[in-house]
């Protein structure tokens, strides 16, 4: 990161400008701004263990990078402050995504991956944010980040004072729930923190209980190999059978941990249309989806997280849904479609669900 010289301001005038920012980003669609220090020796121990405990899986990135993930300045020399960012996207209300869930016909996409790329979104409105900053003090130090890169999104926007870690390891907000992203400027201007959220979980363990996998082993620690948006998302190769009757109708990701939580009654709906669902991935159909070929599945997931995955591992989650889905003769023709697919993990994935059917 550059220092290129600008004028010296004071720490009324630095208060100031945290105030503008925070409106700032408001007037850019985000829900809420908080400044982050870049002191996180808390969290670093906490995933030093995670890591040593081999609860990240296949995740090899998540130690890759030693610790530039948990000391900002390391991986921008001359970080001093974080502007943390939250937007909601949350684009129906809960009961909708309870209807989804709970069909098992319907296929299941995490309500964050039902519009355009987050990340792409995001990322455009914090640079803005940035150059307006810039614009107002002169040129100083900034990169932005939104999942681009080792950075440690949540701990940084709780000490930014955007939520708490609850125990289901996302960032809970007392006024808005869950259902949002993050995003961040890394900058070299010594900004006046934000006090840190507290965490109000309380005694409840309603996430812990309701995980389909038992992936939370403990309040505030997931066991990521066990975890459905892991194993749907992150995951290559066949996955365990003992999961695959506990996955359901989950194709990408996982909402459940989110769907019970008491504080998301205080979710808002978005009203960013970049957030709302395309081709019918609200609604669809397992046999439906399952139907795509790979040029269709790419031309319907494009500008989508969703088409990180590629087809292969598409087909390998529906399957596993397939397997799950009350047995009929339309469910078993689809099925006996795949089975002659060149991928050898969808035509074992196809064959466990056809067995399925069979049993």
């Amino acid at each position: 990161m550059p220092s290129p010289t600008r004028q010296a301001l004071s720490p009324p005038q630095f208060n100031a400008l945290k105030r503008d920012l925070k409106r700032w980003g408001q007037e850019l669609g985000f829900q809420q701004i908080g400044i982050a220090d870049c002191d996180l020796r808390q969290a670093e121990g906490r995933l030093k263990q995670w890591l040593a405990d081999s609860l990240h899986g296949e995740m090899d990135y998540m130690a890759r990078h030693g610790t530039k993930r948990t000391r900002p300045d390391e991986l921008v020399p001359g970080t001093l402050s974080v502007i943390s960012a939250r937007m909601d996207y949350l684009p129906e209300h809960q009961q909708a995504v309870d209807a989804a869930l709970t069909d098992p016909a319907r296929a299941f996409v995490s309500r964050y991956a039902l519009g355009r790329d987050y990340h792409k979104v995001l990322r455009n409105r914090l640079k803005h944010l940035a150059q307006r900053l810039e614009s107002a003090i002169g040129r100083y130090g900034w990169r932005v980040f939104v999942d681009s890169a080792p950075v440690m999104e949540k701990p940084l926007a709780e000490k930014a004072g955007l939520g708490w870690i609850g125990k289901h390891t996302n960032l809970i907000n007392h006024a808005a729930g869950s259902w949002f992203f993050l995003g961040e400027i890394y900058c070299d201007l010594p900004l006046p923190p934000d006090e840190p959220a507290a965490e109000h979980c309380g005694r409840c363990r309603a996430c812990i209980e309701v995980c389909p996998t038992d992936a939370i082993i403990a309040p505030f620690q997931l066991d990521a190999r066990l975890c459905i948006s892991y194993l749907t998302i992150e995951h290559f190769g066949p996955i365990p059978e003992p999961l695959r009757p506990k996955m359901g109708n989950h194709i990408y990701g996982c909402d459940d941990c989110q769907l019970c939580c008491p504080w998301n009654r205080f979710a808002r709906l978005t009203d960013e249309g970049d957030f709302f669902a395309r081709n019918r991935l609200d609604t669809a159909t397992l046999i439906e989806l399952f139907g795509w070929d790979e040029p269709t599945f790419l031309q319907r997931t494009e500008g989508s997280a969703i088409r990180r995955l590629g087809h292969e591992r598409w087909l390998r989650n529906i399957a596993v849904a397939l397997g799950n889905a009350p047995t009929t003769a339309a469910v078993r023709s689809t099925l006996q479609q795949r089975l002659d697919h060149p991928s050898p993990v969808v035509r074992e994935h196809v064959g466990w669900a056809i067995a399925r059917h069979s049993g």
